[in-house]
């Protein structure tokens, strides 16, 4: 496992600078990974953000209950990825829309001025966009089989640094790497390995 334990996170977590009441850590679900995420969300520290995305699954509005609940206990913000419905139905604090779907994140921060709205990004192109976070990946190699070729620090800093907005690092995240990456001018990191300590 390359995670490590909620002190050790939240020590990392002090190193990057952002807006306030940003997470500047980021859980995302996975089906397979993190079948059982509210477990994973019951150890996090609190100001972290937990990203719902177990598109399609039937059971994904008795999930996302569970985990609103255990969020509002631990004072953490639980963002369901791509399901503005589900969101204002279990009282989540926002939404994590995919790249093909940035375009709705003005629409939604005007209709929901309230939530936290990110928007995935692979690109810099991709990265310009009107929402409260853009998370950007793969910045190392990852495991995730959606993932692409990782566009490595180097890139990716040039990135973060020329975005609008807080840029959040997501793809193959390690706890080692959060020095690297608070230094190279993101706003927080995110992953699904990262938080399985």
């Amino acid at each position: 496992m390359d995670g490590g334990s909620a002190r050790d996170l939240r020590r990392a977590a002090g190193r990057f600078r952002g807006p306030r009441g940003l997470p500047r850590l980021w859980f995302f679900t996975d089906p397979e990974r993190t079948p059982k995420p509210w477990k994973i969300a019951a150890a996090l520290p609190a100001g972290a953000a937990v990203v719902f995305r177990h598109f399609g699954a039937p059971n994904r509005r008795v999930v996302a209950r569970k985990l609103q609940r255990i969020c509002a206990q631990r004072r953490l913000l639980l963002l369901i990825g791509a399901d503005p419905a589900l969101a204002a139905a279990v009282g989540a604090a926002g939404v994590h829309l995919p790249e093909r779907m940035a375009t709705a994140a003005l629409a939604l921060k005007s209709v929901r001025p309230d939530w936290i709205v990110s928007v995935a990004a692979h690109s810099q192109a991709a990265s310009r966009t009107i929402a409260d976070a853009v998370i950007l990946s793969p910045i190392y190699p990852s495991r995730s089989p959606s993932s692409g070729a990782p566009l490595r620090i180097a890139l990716a800093a040039r990135i973060a640094r020329a975005s609008s907005v807080p840029v959040i690092a997501l793809g193959g995240v390690k706890l080692p790497h959060m020095r690297e990456l608070a230094n190279a001018g993101f706003s927080g990191a995110a992953g699904i390995d990262l938080f399985l300590g």
